[in-house]
């Protein structure tokens, strides 16, 4: 059975070219890149020429992008490390700003300092947008309490519908009263064009492996004369951002990738991977009467949600990876079962539709016959579960 793989928002297969510079990597740079000796040397010389590669597909300059181990320490780097920096150096602003339906890198800290006495201003989504912060209230909350806010922290495009925030809007309106800002744009770079240079973006962090590199690795890029707390001590590493012995391998694969992203980005790719998810979703919508979450807005080019009401997202998911598909849905809770997303809860889904929501997200290297054989085999097992009274949600 032909193996069909929907769920690149999670992760993305490492390109040919990756794997091959992690082994190189692996093999004869493994020196430490801080050691003054010619072998130390070489592999600062991995870690610099992959720093201009990342910086040249996300539009910075080098020293303005640091190291991480991917998107989630990234989020926290951005939100504690702003945080602690006012908190030293100016003590009035102390309120994070963001919304429920971030990722949980940036959901869950925002819920756990907020438990510890930190002030957190949750914005509502803009009226008829799936994972779209309203800005409105955004330039509202900033006209009142502006000097009061630490940080503003926006996802770029969500990642359980796709749904693009306008991040030049968003980025004017906290530049032009003077609050900081941060974006999770871990579900867009590379895979749509990024010049941060060119907007008003204090912060941004991401992940190689959502654009077919390591996991393990990613970045946040910090503007030049950002101050930053740094949360992980024990070195000069990183401009003294974030101690630790880099990563060497993973960094190289990461510089491959993003030089083969931006190669990717510079074609029709996008628009092409959009026509087939495009294709995909009315297939399988029409044969279904599942429902598109975030349709109409403007949305990745790569991602689908669609909720089947009355049914479990697991069985479903289960039932399709028996069938060779991969796709996701809500995190696993404790007792192994799928809840609904909180994300998708938090949008205003209706619970027995958001049980029932399964996300597909493609690839670039998705091709027209894997849309086209998912589909087929989404539609059969939905008609299959239907008949099942055992897997209606009642």
């Amino acid at each position: 059975m032909q193996r069909i793989y929907l769920d690149s928002n999670a992760t993305t297969e490492p390109a040919p070219e990756v794997v091959e510079a992690v082994a190189c990597a692996m093999r004869d740079t493994w020196a430490n890149p801080s050691s003054v000796h010619r072998a130390g040397g070489e592999a600062k010389r991995v870690v610099e020429l992959a720093r201009e590669a990342v910086a040249r597909l996300i539009g910075c300059q080098e020293r303005e992008l640091v190291f991480t181990s991917g998107g989630t320490e990234g989020a926290n780097l951005a939100i504690r490390g702003s945080l602690e920096h006012f908190g030293a150096a100016e003590p009035g602003r102390r309120v994070l700003v963001t919304t429920k339906f971030e990722h949980s890198a940036v959901r869950e800290l925002a819920q756990k300092l907020e438990e510890r006495g930190t002030e957190v201003v949750w914005l509502p989504a803009a009226a008829g947008a799936s994972g779209v912060a309203d800005l409105d209230r955004l330039e509202s909350l900033l006209a009142a309490r502006g000097d009061e806010i630490a940080l503003v922290s926006l996802m770029w495009a969500n990642n359980e519908t796709g749904s693009i925030t306008d991040i030049a809007r968003a980025g004017a309106i906290c530049r032009d009263a003077g609050v900081r800002f941060h974006t999770d744009a871990t579900q867009w770079v590379g895979k749509m064009p990024t010049d941060l240079a060119a907007l008003q973006i204090d912060l941004a962090s991401f992940a190689a492996h959502k654009f077919h590199g390591p996991k393990g690795v990613g970045g946040i890029y910090v503007r030049r004369n950002v101050r930053i707390a740094p949360q992980t001590y024990g070195g000069p590493q990183e401009r003294e951002r974030r101690g630790g012995t880099e990563n060497v391998p993973a960094i190289a694969g990461m510089g491959v990738a993003a030089d083969l992203a931006r190669v990717w980005l510079s074609g029709d790719g996008a628009a092409r991977g959009a026509a087939l998810r495009d294709r995909f979703e009315q297939t399988v919508v029409s044969a279904t009467e599942g429902l598109v979450h975030a349709g109409n807005a403007p949305r990745l080019w790569n991602t689908t949600n669609i909720g089947f009401p009355r049914l479990e997202a697991e069985a479903i998911l289960l039932l399709l990876s028996e069938r060779g598909l991969f796709a996701s849905a809500g995190a696993a809770c404790s007792s192994g079962s799928l809840d609904p997303s909180p994300v998708l809860l938090a949008m205003g889904v209706e619970p027995e539709v958001a049980h029932g929501s399964i996300r597909f997200s493609l690839s670039r290297d998705t091709t027209e016959s894997d849309c086209t054989e998912a589909a087929q085999r989404v539609i059969a097992a939905i008609h299959r579960l239907r008949s099942s009274t055992s897997s209606v949600v009642l």
